[in-house]
């Protein structure tokens, strides 16, 4: 059996009002991956292992380096037998040669396993890029409150570790089509997007995306990006994000719980 990349084994001392013990623990892996575009390093962020071509098609995507499957030539692990961590490298080839300002894209580029910040940093600069969502696509209360619990039953590595973010697409039935599982929340949305990406389906305007913590301003420019008319977190929103949805006209729902949920922007999405 392949070896599970995503978690390891480290020894502890559980304590517990029994007193304490020496026991084994499933911990989350948590390595850095390269993202070279033509050989070039343009970012490096920290990610579980696994799915990383998603996550490297997602991420340029949400930086609008590509848009379609067709403007990538090539992507894949730089392999090195001589050097066996170079599975943390990963490149792409672009199809066109238009040139693109990779060191603008560099500058413009932070990416951390607690924090992603694309390079585009203001509304403005996502409402110039970007075109607002068109209306339609609708989705029950009842449809909604079941998603957390469909999600937390495909969260195979949190059930074993409780250390890990999760992303999800659903359609507006509440069919499950993909999920990821990343120590970034903001890689498992990239990898989700990247998944479509990469099979030719963007943009995602007849699917609503949830995600296992808060929707934060970088989440939220992702789904835009995408297409994505709804998104829906299991925490809070934050005012940015709030305030992008609402500049886009996405549907934005916070705190979605088995009985409850908010919808701070474009009501008109769930249906009464």
């Amino acid at each position: 059996m392949k070896p599970d990349l995503r978690t390891v084994q480290r020894s502890m001392q559980r304590y517990s009002k029994e007193g304490a013990r020496n026991a084994d623990d499933e911990l989350v892996v948590e390595e850095p991956l390269e993202m070279r575009v033509g050989g070039v390093a343009i970012a490096v962020t920290m990610r579980t292992p696994g799915h990383d071509r998603e996550l490297t098609a997602g991420f340029l995507h949400s930086e609008g380096v590509v848009t379609t499957t067709s403007d990538l030539a090539g992507i894949g692990h730089c392999w090195d037998p001589e050097t066996p961590e170079i599975r943390n490298v990963i490149d792409v080839t672009l199809a066109s040669d238009e040139a693109v300002d990779l060191e603008a894209l560099r500058r413009n580029v932070y990416a951390s396993s607690s924090c992603g910040l694309c390079g585009s940093v203001t509304l403005d600069t996502i409402h110039r890029r970007c075109a607002v969502l068109a209306p339609g696509g609708r989705v029950t209360p009842e449809v909604l409150t079941a998603l957390p619990d469909r999600l937390r039953a495909a969260q195979t590595v949190f059930a074993r570790t409780g250390g890990l973010h999760a992303a999800a697409l659903f359609t507006f039935e509440g069919e499950l089509e993909v999920v990821r599982e990343d120590i970034g929340r903001h890689n498992a949305v990239d990898k989700v997007i990247g998944y479509h990406l990469l099979r030719g389906r963007l943009p995602l305007s007849d699917r609503l995306l949830l995600v296992s913590g808060r929707a934060s301003f970088e989440i939220v420019q992702k789904a835009v990006m995408a297409g994505l008319p709804i998104v829906a977190a299991v925490s809070a929103a934050s005012s940015l994000a709030v305030d992008l949805a609402e500049l886009q006209r996405q549907t934005l729902i916070g705190f979605l719980r088995e009985r409850s949920f908010n919808v701070y922007t474009d009501f008109d999405r769930v249906a009464e």
